[in-house]
């Protein structure tokens, strides 16, 4: 996570790379090592809660496609396992953040 954090906070924002960095990411959460309640709860937690975990969490200087992905990356991610319907409802399963990344023109 912290090559996503260091893209996130870069100004001006190298889309490519922020793009390339979520995906990693959201590969990793999508695979069967990585698609776990406590990594889903994690990620989740430490988007909801950047300052508690050193680092700013701005992204208002990104575009609004990268906002909006992260804004979603904090909210029902964290049901991916033990709630799936509700993360299917709201878009947030590793798998729906994927997809939407892969959209974003780099």
């Amino acid at each position: 996570m912290p090559a996503v954090c260091e893209e996130i906070e870069r100004r001006p924002t190298d889309r490519a790379t922020l793009r390339a960095s979520l995906e990693g990411l959201l590969r990793f959460l999508s695979s069967p090592e990585g698609r776990t309640d406590a990594n889903c709860r994690a990620v989740d937690i430490f988007f909801c809660l950047p300052e508690e975990h050193g680092w700013s969490g701005a992204w208002d200087h990104l575009p609004p496609e990268f906002q909006d992905l992260l804004g979603d990356f904090g909210g029902a991610l964290h049901d991916t396992v033990t709630a799936p319907e509700i993360a299917q409802n709201f878009d947030s399963t590793p798998e729906q953040l994927l997809d939407r990344t892969l959209k974003i023109v780099p």
